[in-house]
């Protein structure tokens, strides 16, 4: 197929697959495996779900356990959680082969490429997860939900349902949807010390191995090494600054003759600080939104960094395929800048970079910047908007923030303090989600089209970009493109946050 096949029958099938999934939703209380007799929800709140599942965001304003049917879970969330997860691979495949080709329209074949990534990686990793988790409490069952007494008299109801199936693939599929509304906080989704570690292993995993896809598929192993590299060391600047800031406790506690040692405000005992850290620094850093603890009980500049995460397009590590796809993107537009300082023709990896590929990296790099900013500016000047706003100040501000940014970084993850389950939100949601997807997969086919039909640049007149120069130069170039670009929201949601903390006051 050459691009535009390839981008035909990429829309078609998320298209179908956004349908079905409504139609599922529409309908699951004349269907089966429904023990709690859960009804359909209101079409926006539908498609916001259908879309949110098929675009790999999976951001969820509704509690799954109390909402959707284990066949709904099960027919429709899970089965969209490997197809939008096979979408962002093929593509990332069918734009590292344009490196590879020369002189040539053919990209691959769309359909190929995306049932290899399901039999080949996504349904082996799925079971080996899903019966490890199983073997540590995760739980994988059709039956009805069950009523505890408790000691306090009142009736508890305890939700079940097929699990661990799902859990596997929403982190291995850097999909992030929960089961449950506690996500990965849920002691059924997330039980032990050691799944905690499998499932951040886990929704790390392919992204921080598609580097290396890419050098293998160039012949060049040392650029999957520096791409790599460079995705870890800002992981790890992102990581230290969080840690540093959750360790350091609340200063309004003081305050109050309370012991602030480290904040454990809104996370799982069992869980501590630095491995619920951890979990959002990795579920920020791809695209996967899932969490164990709440986002919202994070100190400001634990929130900043998690905004700035997704914010520069989630290349850290990033979402499957879309990260890598991101990080090349980033890439071209360093050499493009190199090629302006040095005084040459700027190229990549072999292939000499013109205007149409730059206008394609510049859509692919600022839409899904503008539209979080467009939704962001709609949202903080409208009635619907503010109505869901539960915070006054720049906590307020962050709420919004960061639910445009995980919309548009197809990232899922909620602030938890934001009302966005009625029909503004979800619907500027459902917009968010399909122009922050599409954005950036149609624009990397076009790239990936332009670049399969030029001719190779022999190695000793290329710009060498296996070196740590290049990289430090890489690095740079996010930085300020999404620090230019944010500045402005991030000083007057979390980093005036903390200033106030600071001066011991709060809204």
């Amino acid at each position: 197929m050459d691009w535009k096949t390839y981008a035909k029958n990429l829309i078609i099938f998320n298209i179908i697959g956004i349908i079905a999934l409504f139609l599922l939703l529409k309908i699951q209380h004349f269907l089966p495996l429904n023990p709690q007799k859960f009804t359909s929800l209101p079409w926006y709140q539908t498609l916001n779900i259908a879309i949110s599942f098929a675009t790999n965001t999976n951001w969820q304003a509704y509690a799954g356990e109390s909402t959707l049917s284990y066949l709904t879970q099960m027919l429709g969330l899970t089965v969209q959680n490997f197809l939008s997860a096979t979408i962002g691979i093929s593509t990332a495949i069918a734009l590292i082969r344009a490196f590879t080709k020369k002189t040539t329209t053919e990209l691959g074949n769309f359909w190929i490429d995306l049932t290899r990534s399901i039999i080949y990686i996504l349904l082996p990793l799925s079971t080996l997860l899903a019966i490890i988790l199983i073997s540590q409490g995760v739980i994988q069952n059709f039956n009805p939900y069950t009523q505890a007494y408790t000691l306090e008299g009142p009736i508890q109801t305890i939700a079940q349902g097929p699990v661990a199936s799902q859990v596997a693939i929403k982190q291995l599929g850097t999909n992030g949807g929960g089961f449950f509304n506690a996500n990965s906080a849920h002691p059924y989704e997330n039980p032990t010390p050691l799944t905690d570690y499998l499932q951040i292993l886990a929704l790390l995993l392919i992204p921080a191995a598609l580097p290396f896809t890419f050098g293998s598929m160039i012949n060049n192993q040392k650029q999957g090494w520096i791409l790599y590299t460079s995705m870890m060391l800002l992981f790890l600047i992102g990581l230290t600054i969080s840690a540093w800031a959750e360790s350091q406790g609340n200063p309004l506690l003081a305050q109050l003759g309370i012991e602030h040692g480290s904040n454990m405000e809104g996370k799982e005992t069992r869980f501590g600080v630095l491995n619920s850290v951890v979990f959002s620094q990795s579920t920020t850093s791809t695209a996967c939104g899932a969490v164990n603890n709440s986002h919202d009980s994070l100190m400001p500049i634990t929130t900043l960094v998690l905004m700035f995460n997704m914010m520069i397009g989630e290349v850290i590590f990033g979402g499957v395929g879309v990260g890598l796809i991101t990080m090349l993107a980033y890439a071209i537009l360093t050499m493009f800048l190199v090629g302006l300082m040095i005084g040459r023709t700027p190229e990549i990896f072999g292939k000499k970079l013109e205007s149409y590929e730059m206008i394609m990296t510049a859509c692919l790099l600022i839409s899904p910047s503008l539209i979080q900013l467009i939704f962001d500016a709609i949202a903080l000047s409208t009635t619907q908007g503010l109505s869901g706003i539960q915070q006054h100040g720049p906590h307020g501000l962050s709420q919004v923030i960061y639910t445009f940014a995980s919309g548009a970084g197809n990232n899922g993850s909620s602030f938890a303090g934001l009302n966005a389950n009625n029909f503004f939100y979800n619907n500027a949601m459902s917009l968010t989600m399909l122009i922050g997807r599409f954005s950036i997969l149609i624009p990397a086919l076009a790239i990936a089209g332009s670049l399969a039909q030029k001719k190779q640049i022999p190695n000793e007149v290329r710009f060498p970009t296996e070196t740590p120069l290049f990289a430090a130069m890489f690095i740079c170039v996010i930085l300020i493109v999404g620090a230019l670009t944010f500045f402005p929201l991030l000083v007057m949601g979390p980093l005036l946050e903390h200033l106030f903390i600071q001066l011991g006051q709060t809204f």
